[in-house]
């Protein structure tokens, strides 16, 4: 039993299905971050890639990218679009095992994925590397998901279709078609778990681009998008900026995005007319990836003060800065000329978690933070802390993204420098002694933000100790009364 407000909240709403997912990220997230820091230990120190072949590079970086983008990402985005949801249609959550199936079969999911790359069962796919029975799992499991999402949309008391909804609705449809058409795969016995695709050769490099940049698209865009356009005006508390431009925005983003996968393929043996159309549309989303992110931080016109008083309005801020900025950046890196020096290099990786740790982190932090004091009607343990980690996550971003901008266009630069022969100017390993430093300050930039999540994780933990002490002491108060008036 809970306070009298929040016993009328748990029966409107279902909440338990969101606070299973939102701690589930917090686990995913430390696990996969920390897996992620030391393999760039393990670059800038190779001694740390020892005999035992389990935790090796190749075997972790699988671990590291499934545990972040899918157990860390997926699970805030399941949270998160389940909580807006309820709260914008003001219905609860449609059926109750249906919720709990895609909880279950999405840790699954990632937990089988895991264990079996450590062990060497992979597709060795971009972004998309499970095992082909975890493929099915994840489809059942994804129908379940729109299923939930749809019919509560349908059951909703509201005329209006809020716009987060709408970016969610469009990661699920695009995810969904994403995922079957990239794991198109033969397995090779029933008893094994190894397969083979169904392409091959540039087909193959196109299909698995065609996904990986749209996994990119929807997944860790539209998606957060979403979270941004429901968390950013409440954590304001004042309406979107414009909600025209979110309609906008929304349209324009969900149909270019789907052109733009070939730009990781120029100077391959895909037609050069498919890899510029792609470059054309890559430039293109320049502009409804910005007008979204003036969307979201105009919202704050005439309260600007909440970014010196109010710490999680630091993180979904930053969070779009991070957002414009990899957004202009990455239309960049698809024109040719750039991308013949950037591609195959650290700089794309700098670019890749310039994406992933300063917006789709710091905008889910941002909004774990305002939710989960929420779900169990309780205050936040410490705003202190809140700070810690927003200054521990952007100074681990900055020494991330800048290291590896150092890195990758002194690697670019230095693979196509000629001496006065003609001759290559450096040798490979040159370039790879140039690059020690780089790494290694790419792992302590790994560190801060891992400290930061763990700061971010004992916070959430007393607030919900605190919460379950608040219970007790209320349902021994109720007791109390009862027996005093002797029922």
């Amino acid at each position: 039993m809970m306070a009298s407000g929040a016993v009328a909240v748990d029966t409107q709403y279902n909440y338990d299905i969101v606070k299973r997912f939102a701690i589930m990220a917090l686990v995913w997230g430390v696990l996969g971050m920390t897996a992620g820091t030391y393999i760039a230990a393990e670059l800038a120190f190779p001694f740390l890639n020892f005999d035992t072949a389990e935790i090796t590079f190749g075997r972790l970086r699988p671990v590291h990218t499934t545990l972040v983008i899918f157990g860390f990402g997926g699970s805030a985005l399941f949270a998160t679009s389940y909580y807006i949801v309820q709260r914008t249609c003001q219905t609860r959550l449609y059926g109750d095992l249906l919720p709990k199936f895609t909880f279950w079969g999405w840790q699954l999911s990632v937990l089988i994925g895991a264990i079996g790359y450590m062990n060497g069962i992979t597709q060795a796919r971009e972004y998309a590397e499970f095992p082909w029975p975890v493929d099915l799992l994840i489809t059942v499991t994804w129908v379940a998901y729109a299923t939930v999402f749809v019919q509560t949309l349908r059951r909703r008391s509201q005329p209006h279709i809020y716009v987060a909804n709408w970016f969610y609705m469009a990661f699920i449809l695009a995810t969904a078609i994403l995922h079957i058409f990239n794991n198109l795969a033969v397995p090779v016995n029933l008893l094994s778990m190894h397969s083979y695709s169904l392409f091959s050769g540039v087909q193959d490099a196109m299909t698995q681009w065609w996904y990986g940049h749209n996994a990119v698209g929807f997944f860790l865009t539209a998606a957060f998008l979403g979270m941004m356009y429901y968390f950013v005006p409440k954590q304001a508390g004042r309406p979107i900026y414009s909600y025209r431009l979110s309609i906008v925005h929304f349209w324009a983003l969900s149909f270019l995005y789907m052109w733009v996968g070939a730009h990781h393929l120029h100077w391959t043996a895909l037609p050069d007319w498919t890899s510029s159309l792609a470059a054309t549309f890559s430039i293109l989303l320049l502009l409804p990836s910005w007008g979204g992110m003036i969307n979201g931080i105009m919202t704050l016109s005439g309260a600007w003060d909440k970014l010196r008083t109010d710490p999680i309005m630091r993180f979904l801020i930053a969070s779009l800065a991070f957002y414009g900025m990899s957004t202009f950046e990455g239309p960049m890196m698809s024109l040719k000329s750039v991308n013949a020096l950037s591609h195959y290099t650290d700089w794309t990786v700098g670019h890749v978690h310039s994406g992933a740790l300063g917006w789709v982190a710091l905008v889910s932090f941002g909004s774990l933070y305002h939710m989960i004091p929420r779900l169990y009607d309780t205050k936040l343990y410490s705003d202190r802390l809140v700070i810690t980690h927003f200054w521990l996550a952007t100074i681990g971003i900055v020494l991330y993204i800048t290291s590896m901008w150092v890195s990758g266009i002194g690697q670019g630069m230095m693979l196509r420098a000629f001496d006065d022969y003609g001759n290559l100017a450096y040798t490979f390993v040159e370039t790879v002694s140039f690059m020690h430093l780089p790494l290694a300050a790419r792992m302590v930039g790994g560190m801060f933000f891992v400290s930061g999540i763990l700061v971010m994780s004992f916070n959430i933990f007393m607030t919900i100790r605190n919460a379950k002490l608040e219970q007790a002491a209320m349902e021994a108060k109720i007791a109390a009364k009862m027996a005093n008036a002797g029922v």
